[in-house]
C-alpha cells in the first residue's frame, strides 16, 4: 500500500499510473448531437465530415458496429468467424479498452489494472476487422451511410452498441448544473475509465468516515455490482484500519441478485464496518454540503460514489431510435432478432437494447454471438434463430481470504408472461474456489474478445 510513505497503486507511483492511464483515454462511445437517424441527406454535411473514412475497400458486405464495449468487441469478432467475407469495422473513439467487469477487485487491490487494459488494435488484427477510432455522428438508414468523426462510412449493416447513461434525475437532481457537480465529485464508476480511477483514488485517501454507496432502481449495469463493491470497500477498511463505515442505501427490500449470499457476507464478516438500509429511495443530494436525502431523512458522509438510474446511451435517443415507452430511454427494436422494426440493416444490442437481460459483461459477450450470428443468416438469405444470452456473474465477498459467489442462468419467453429467467443455477455459498474461477472467468472472457 506504500513505500517510504508514498502509495502506489499496482506497482506503480501514482503519477506514473496516472500517466500510463492517460494514454488509454478509456471510455464508453459517446455520442455527439446528430440529427434523426434516416432524416439527413448527404448533402446536409459538411466540412471534415463529408469525407470518406480511411478505410480498404471493402470486399464483401460491410458490417459498422458502433461501440467498443463487451458487446461491440464481441460481435466485431463473431461477425467475421460466421462470414469471413464480412467487411467488419469497429467504430470506437478510446484509444484503450478498459473494463468494467472486474474492476471492483481492482478497486479492493485483488488484482492488478493490467487486467482490465486491452488494445483495440491488438483486438482487430487478431480477428481481421478494422477499428476505426472515431464516434457515429449520424447516419441515413435509407442510403446506409454513417457519419463519424473519422469520415463517412457506407455500410450493409449497422449495429449500435453504445452501453449506458445515467438519469442523475433519477436521485432527485434535476438541475443539470448540480449533476454535473454531482458527476465529477461523486461519480458512479460503473462506466470504464476517469470514473474508476477516481474511485481508486478515494479509496486511497480516505481516512475516515462514512463512504455511501447506493443500489439504483430499474435494469442497472452489473446487477450484484454495488453489493460486490459494498464488500470490497468494507474489507479494505477492514484491512488499511480505517475508522469509516460504508453505508449501502437500497430501493429493493433485499439484494436484487445472489441475496443469501450477500447477506450472509453482511452480517457475517463486515457487520461493524457496513450499514445496509434496504427499502431507502434518495430523493435528493446537496453534493457540496455532503448530504443524501431519503425518505427517512439525511444521510451524511464524508465522500461517496452514487450510481442514479441507467439509461441508454444518448445515442439511442439522438439518432431517433428511442422506444417512447421505455422508462430507460432503451432502443425499439425486435426483441428476439435485435433489429429495428422494418430494417433488417440496422441493430441495436447490449446496455441500450430493452430486452431485461442483465447488463453484465457475460450477458453481453453470449448476447454479441447472438446478434452476429442472426446477421449473418440474414446477409445468406436464411431465417435466423433465437437463443437466449448466458448470464454468468461471480461476485467476490471477501479479499481476505479471497471468496466469491456465483450466478448461473439464461432467459426464455412465456406468451402472456413476458421474459423471465430460466435454468438457474446460484451458490450462495462463499468460497476460494469460486474466488479463482471469478478471475479465470474474467481472464477466459478477454481472451475470447481480443485474441484470435
Amino acid at each position: 500500500m506504500s513505500d517510504n510513505g508514498k502509495k502506489v497503486v499496482d506497482g506503480l507511483g501514482r503519477r506514473d499510473f496516472l500517466k500510463t492511464a492517460g494514454l488509454a483515454g478509456v471510455g464508453v462511445a459517446a455520442a455527439m448531437g446528430g440529427m434523426a437517424a434516416g432524416s439527413a441527406p448527404a448533402a446536409a454535411v459538411a466540412g471534415p465530415l463529408s469525407r470518406a473514412a480511411d478505410l480498404p475497400k471493402n470486399k464483401g458486405p460491410r458490417v459498422v458496429v458502433v461501440g467498443g464495449g463487451w458487446s461491440g468487441l464481441t460481435i466485431a469478432k463473431y461477425l467475421k468467424k460466421e462470414n469471413p467475407k464480412f467487411d467488419v469495422v469497429l467504430l470506437e473513439p478510446s484509444a484503450m479498452f478498459m473494463s468494467c467487469p472486474l474492476s471492483n477487485l481492482w478497486l479492493g487491490g485483488v488484482v492488478d489494472v493490467d487486467l482490465l487494459l486491452h488494445s483495440y488494435l491488438d483486438a482487430a488484427r487478431n480477428n481481421g476487422y478494422v477499428w476505426l477510432q472515431g464516434m457515429l455522428v449520424q447516419f441515413d438508414r435509407e442510403k446506409r451511410r454513417a457519419w463519424t468523426t473519422a469520415g463517412h462510412v457506407d455500410y450493409d449493416y449497422i449495429v449500435l452498441a453504445p452501453g449506458i447513461d445515467y438519469n442523475y434525475a433519477s436521485l432527485g437532481v434535476k438541475d443539470p448544473a448540480v449533476a454535473s457537480t454531482l458527476a465529477h465529485m461523486y461519480p458512479a464508476a460503473f462506466k470504464p475509465g476517469s470514473e474508476h480511477l477516481s474511485l481508486r483514488n478515494k479509496l486511497d485517501d480516505f481516512e475516515e468516515g462514512v463512504f455511501v454507496l447506493n443500489v439504483p432502481a430499474g435494469n442497472y449495469r452489473c446487477m450484484p455490482g454495488p453489493y460486490e463493491r459494498a464488500c470490497i470497500i468494507a474489507s479494505y477498511f477492514k484491512k488499511e484500519g480505517i475508522k469509516g463505515k460504508v453505508i449501502l442505501l437500497d430501493p429493493n427490500d433485499k439484494p436484487t441478485i445472489k441475496a443469501e449470499g450477500f447477506l450472509s457476507a453482511f452480517n457475517d464478516l463486515y457487520k461493524d464496518v457496513l450499514e445496509y438500509h434496504t427499502s431507502t429511495t434518495i430523493t435528493g443530494v446537496d453534493p457540496h454540503n455532503k448530504v443524501v436525502e431519503t425518505e427517512f431523512g439525511e444521510v451524511k458522509f464524508a465522500d461517496a460514489a452514487l450510481y442514479p438510474r441507467v439509461r441508454a446511451a444518448r445515442l439511442i435517443e439522438d439518432v431517433g431510435l428511442v422506444d417512447p415507452n421505455s422508462p430507460q430511454m432503451e432502443a425499439r427494436i425486435d426483441h428476439f432478432f435485435y433489429n429495428v422494426p422494418g430494417d433488417e440493416h440496422t441493430y441495436v444490442a447490449g446496455d441500450s437494447r430493452p430486452m431485461p437481460f442483465s447488463k453484465s459483461g457475460n450477458t453481453a459477450n453470449t448476447e454479441g454471438k447472438v446478434v452476429a450470428g442472426i446477421i449473418a443468416a440474414r446477409a445468406a438469405g436464411k431465417e435466423p434463430k433465437w437463443e437466449s444470452p448466458n448470464t454468468i456473474c461471480y461476485s467476490m465477498v471477501n479479499t481476505d481470504p479471497r471468496e466469491s459467489i456465483m450466478v448461473d442462468a439464461k432467459y426464455k419467453f412465456t406468451k402472456g408472461k413476458g421474459w423471465g429467467f430460466t435454468d438457474v443455477r446460484v451458490i450462495n455459498k462463499r468460497s476460494r474456489q469460486l474466488a479463482k474461477a471469478n478471475i479465470e472467468w474474467g481472464r477466459g472472457l478477454y481472451r475470447d474478445m481480443f485474441g484470435a
